[in-house]
């Protein structure tokens, strides 16, 4: 018998990827198929950090396994290639109990991960210290000015000041340019059956649920949140401090910023977010992509997946 697809839920925030999750599961277990979620944000796998990302409540998963949340402390650094591994002994798992798995969230680079064959360069801790030493004593420029002799390509692309420290090590490291690492344009098959599906929401639409969803982060006690994390170690954590929500809301417990102004930039954040997962999701022909909300999603989303999982 031919191995069931690995079913792959992805899209922008907001669009609704957790839900139609659960309720594809549910649907194929009352067709006689049991099926287990696989997050796929980045974000979501830090205990904690449950209501800045909307992470699902075990009331709203209704029932449903799911995998890859809350495995993180705060101070420890997430990476594609630990979840890489994960995930897939996760999903290896499930099939051994002849379940389908459904991996469900926005990360694009972690989605693909799992999906494709995508090698990442390695990582030495002395050889990061040196870089960020680098960083700290010399500043961005100096970093980006060796990152430019060695891997030009990697230099004029890299905005951000924690991956020119990243490029560069793995530049010292391997001596390849950090860019060849990354995932290619051109898709690949993936290294399993996988059956895709994108949520599409009008951009106008979107806005206004990001900026909902905003408020509602506010009301359910978002600073609270982050200010126990603090207390935690938030700040020490290279990639959960810098969370869209966390970073704003830290300038809240610093008095730099009034609360309004916390939650007024994480709208504006989360919005740019969600364009770049658009792009980034849009450019994968293997997407078929389904309108949401809509009162008919679930059904449309069954009709493409029943095929092909029986």
């Amino acid at each position: 018998m031919a191995q069931q697809p690995l079913i792959a839920i992805t899209g922008p925030t907001a669009s609704g990827k957790s839900g139609l999750a659960v309720e594809v599961a549910r649907g194929l277990s009352e067709a006689g198929t049991p099926a287990e979620i696989i997050s796929a944000d980045s974000m979501q796998l830090y205990r904690g950090m449950d209501i800045g990302t909307a992470k699902v409540t075990g009331a709203d998963q209704q029932g449903v396994p799911h995998h890859l949340l809350d495995v993180l402390d705060v101070t420890e650094e997430a990476s594609a290639a630990d979840y890489q591994q994960q995930a897939r002994a996760v999903i290896a798992d499930i099939r051994r109990r002849g379940a389908v798995p459904i991996l469900a969230g926005g990360s694009g680079l972690y989605v693909r991960a799992v999906l494709d064959v995508i090698e990442f360069p390695p990582t030495d801790p002395q050889v990061r210290a040196e870089m960020t030493a680098l960083w700290e004593e010399q500043g961005a420029a100096e970093v980006r000015r060796q990152l430019r002799e060695a891997d030009p390509e990697s230099a004029a692309a890299i905005k951000d000041d924690r991956r020119l420290i990243r490029a560069l090590e793995v530049v010292r490291l391997t001596g390849r340019s950090f860019s060849s690492y990354m995932p290619q344009r051109v898709h690949e098959p993936s290294v399993e059956p996988v059956l895709q599906l994108g949520l599409r929401t009008d951009r106008q639409l979107l806005h206004q649920r990001i900026a909902a969803r905003v408020h509602h982060m506010a009301e359910q006690g978002l600073l609270q949140e982050v200010t126990a994390l603090e207390a935690a170690g938030l700040r020490r954590g290279v990639t959960a401090s810098r969370a869209i929500g966390y970073q704003q809301y830290l300038r809240v417990i610093d008095g730099e910023w009034a609360e309004q102004t916390a939650v007024d930039d994480t709208i504006i954040a989360t919005r740019k977010f969600a364009r770049r997962q658009d792009t980034w999701f849009r450019a994968d022909p293997r997407i078929t992509w389904l309108d949401a909300p809509s009162a008919t999603l679930v059904d449309e989303a069954m009709e493409v997946i029943r095929p092909e999982t029986g």
